[in-house]
């Protein structure tokens, strides 16, 4: 696999990333609604999964021009 170090993120990074705060990304982390992994105490979240998931949750949305 190819993915460069910057391919990973914590949860401060993707909350920057996506501009949600840390508290509501550990609410959805918990209910399972967001790819992750934990290891240890600390959450970790692939780029390119994070990618996707946007683009499969947008695309679920009424309106959103995608499938339902």
């Amino acid at each position: 696999m190819d993915e460069k170090p910057g391919d990973v993120l914590t949860i401060d990074e993707l909350s920057a990333y996506l501009k949600i705060s840390k508290s509501t990304f550990y609410k959805i982390v918990r209910e399972g609604k967001i790819p992750s992994q934990k290891i240890g105490r600390h959450w970790r979240f692939r780029k390119g999964a994070i990618d996707h998931w946007l683009e499969k949750t947008r695309a679920n949305k009424p309106g959103s021009g995608g499938t339902q």
